[in-house]
C-alpha cells in the first residue's frame, strides 16, 4: 500500500500547490478576504482550488476502496491518471475556462472507474 500512500501524498501536494496559488492570485489581483469574487483570473484559481477540494471528497476514500476490492496496481494507474488530469484542468481553465475539459473529462473517468470498481469489487467479495 506504499504506492497508494504515494499517490494519496502527492494529491494533497498538489491541492496545497492550487491553495498557494489562489492565494497568490488574490494578492496580485487585490482581492480580499472573504471577497471569493473579484479579477476573472483570481476568480479561476479560486473555482481550481474548490473543484479540486470536490474531487478530492470521491478520490481518496475511492482510491483506498478500489485498491482493496479490485487491486492496488490499477488503483495507483487511476490515481496518475487522476493527479495529470487536475493538472491539466487548473492549466486549462486559468488560461481559458473551455480548455478545462481534458483534465476535467480525465478526472472524472478516473473517479467513475474507482467509485463503480470499487462497489463491483465489493459486491463481487461479498457473493
Amino acid at each position: 500500500m506504499s504506492w497508494l500512500s504515494l499517490i494519496t501524498i502527492a494529491a494533497l501536494i498538489e491541492y496545497f500547490i492550487f491553495v498557494l496559488q489562489t492565494g497568490q492570485a488574490r494578492v496580485k489581483y487585490n482581492v480580499e478576504a472573504p471577497a471569493t469574487t473579484g479579477d476573472p483570473i483570481f476568480e479561476r484559481h479560486y473555482r481550481v482550488q474548490q473543484n479540486t477540494l470536490e474531487q478530492l471528497v470521491i478520490f481518496i476514500p475511492a482510491l483506498w476502496l478500489f485498491a482493496e476490492y479490485v487491486g492496488p496496481r490499477s488503483a495507483f494507474v487511476l490515481g496518475l491518471v487522476f493527479i495529470v488530469g487536475r493538472a491539466l484542468y487548473a492549466r486549462g481553465y486559468v488560461r481559458e475556462p473551455s480548455q478545462r475539459r481534458i483534465g476535467a473529462a480525465a478526472t472524472f473517468v478516473a473517479n467513475g472507474i474507482l467509485v463503480v470498481g470499487s462497489l463491483i469489487g465489493l459486491l463481487v467479495r461479498a457473493l
